[in-house]
């Protein structure tokens, strides 16, 4: 079998310009890619890439498939995207800071674990936590 590796998350969003730089303002994530169009950014993040695709380049790669389902005014999709930090508080205070809002406010779970969820642009959600040690 071919090796297979994790390349890319994308998410559809209305803006890409204005996500990647949510991203880079709340994160510090580095801008590693805009199309001159503005319809596709790549932020870095790692090993694996997050990318933002616009939603009318979404429709002319998806449509004829079947299309996808376009972001909700209110409520996130049923995706996330995990940040994990050491400092849970300070990094959501930043995102609310760039332009995010709180969804589901910290916690700690019983795994040791801290936990915190905001709304990006697009209604993206974004877990902002705390490594899982093994036990």
């Amino acid at each position: 079998m071919a090796n297979i590796s994790l390349g890319y998350t994308i998410f559809y969003v209305n803006d890409v310009a204005e996500t990647v730089r949510f991203f880079t303002t709340a994160f510090g994530l580095e801008p590693r890619f805009v199309t001159p169009e503005g319809d596709y950014g790549e932020v870095e993040t790692g090993a694996t890439t997050l990318a933002f695709v616009s939603i009318e380049l979404a429709r002319a790669n998806l449509d004829d498939a079947g299309g996808f389902v376009l972001p909700d005014a209110t409520r996130p999709s049923p995706i996330s995207i995990t940040l994990l930090t050491s400092d849970v508080a300070a990094t959501v205070a930043a995102a609310v800071e760039a332009g995010a809002r709180t969804y589901v406010a910290l916690a700690e779970k019983p795994w040791g674990q801290t936990v915190a969820y905001v709304l990006g642009p697009s209604n993206v959600l974004i877990e902002i936590a705390t490594p899982v040690s093994p036990s």
